[in-house]
């Protein structure tokens, strides 16, 4: 969401999530206002969720679907299903990564019916867009001689970027979504032999490359080996992941304390909400550490929005979600077979800290308490009344 009309579109989401938090209907109506003004300016250029007309119309289609404006949300829907044409020809240059890619195209249509329904976007043209993705994936490391070692291999820009915006990771994962229905044959056979050669690229220093090309140093399968994997990159973010960028989910602490919380959705183990927590705390404390002051500074995954976004989640860790990455479980049960644990609307996990005393969580004096007290309202009025007049 990087164009002017992406921006839009994150503060639309934003919203969206703040009433998925709060239940507070002025926010679902705010975000109503953001998508009306997006839908009267999509350009047709791109298809994704991010950068593409494929966001704002799934968000659109969200938003009338919660206030039952049925008649809108069908036609936002029908619109999206316009562009599967451009995604699934193998003949246009359109790549498969999640910013501009296919994999982009894809998590609109697992979004959908994550919130709508299962079957708001029929199965049928969910799986013709994660064949496009397969085809892709297969000629390519067919073209690099490393169909033994990696079947599904992409690109983009010439190069075989190893992260989720632009990378393999981000591909992979959306295949690996349990509602995009993908094959057991094919998560056993591609999917998964990919990711191990991807795992064996990790440095010592438990970090990863960029991209494949640069080999200076080196779930859904439920084998501990990935948990293990996930574990490591989440102690190399608890040391160097307080980023100067800023506090944004895209370059910033918000984006990386968002691994904290789905690891704790994944094993109910506090430490890693507590690492959120901590990384929450310092978001707190909005333009007091130094930070570059980002291009966009209110948008969704550069600015302030995030980080709003990311702290709207801390006070309901067992639903939060990576913004456009992130889908929502369809059960109330983690991956590995842990039950979740509920929250009361607003209640903040700090409260946890009585349970333990690594959870003693205090920001300055004032311990992170509440969603509409403590943590979000002096930060959101904040953003709103920066933000509002602006593109309003």
């Amino acid at each position: 969401m990087y164009s002017a009309i992406g921006l839009q579109s994150g503060i639309a989401l934003l919203y969206l999530q703040l009433y998925r938090v709060t239940k507070n209907q002025s926010h679902l109506q705010r975000s109503l206002d953001y998508v009306k003004r997006i839908l009267r300016n999509l350009n047709g250029r791109r298809v994704t969720f991010l950068c593409g007309d494929a966001g704002p119309l799934a968000v659109g289609a969200v938003v009338y679907h919660k206030l039952k404006n049925d008649s809108e949300s069908k036609e936002c829907v029908a619109k999206l299903l316009q562009l599967q044409r451009t995604v699934i020809s193998m003949d246009s240059e359109l790549p498969d990564e999640l910013l501009y890619g296919r994999a982009g195209y894809l998590y609109a249509l697992l979004y959908l019916n994550t919130e709508i329904g299962p079957d708001t976007v029929p199965q049928s043209v969910i799986k013709e867009v994660i064949d496009a993705i397969i085809e892709s994936g297969k000629n390519f490391s067919k073209e690099e001689r490393k169909t033994d070692r990696c079947p599904l291999l992409y690109q983009w820009h010439r190069k075989q970027y190893v992260g989720a915006a632009h990378g393999v990771a981000g591909i992979y994962y959306m295949l690996m979504q349990p509602i995009a229905n993908v094959d057991h044959e094919t998560l056993t056979e591609l999917v998964k032999p990919s990711i191990d050669y991807v795992r064996h690229k990790k440095f010592r220093s438990g970090n990863y490359p960029s991209s494949l090309s640069n080999e200076t140093d080196r779930l859904t399968f439920k084998e501990d080996k990935y948990l293990k994997d996930a574990i490591d990159c989440s102690d190399v973010i608890w040391q160097r992941g307080l980023l100067r960028k800023g506090y944004g989910i895209c370059h910033g602490t918000a984006g990386n304390g968002y691994s904290f919380l789905s690891l704790y959705n994944l094993t109910q183990d506090k430490k890693y909400l507590y690492r959120a927590c901590k990384f929450a705390e310092w978001c707190l404390e909005y333009g007091a550490h130094g930070c570059r002051i980002p291009d966009r500074p209110y948008s969704l995954f550069e600015g302030m929005a995030g980080a709003i976004h990311f702290l709207s989640d801390i006070s309901v860790p067992e639903t939060s979600q990576f913004p456009a990455f992130e889908l929502r479980p369809q059960k109330k049960e983690n991956k590995r077979g842990y039950p979740q644990r509920e929250f009361a609307a607003g209640q903040c996990p700090a409260s946890l800290a009585s349970e333990s005393s690594q959870l003693q969580l205090a920001t300055r004096g004032e311990e992170i308490t509440n969603l509409e007290s403590s943590f979000i309202r002096g930060a959101f009025t904040r953003y709103t009344q920066q933000v509002g007049s602006q593109f309003m």
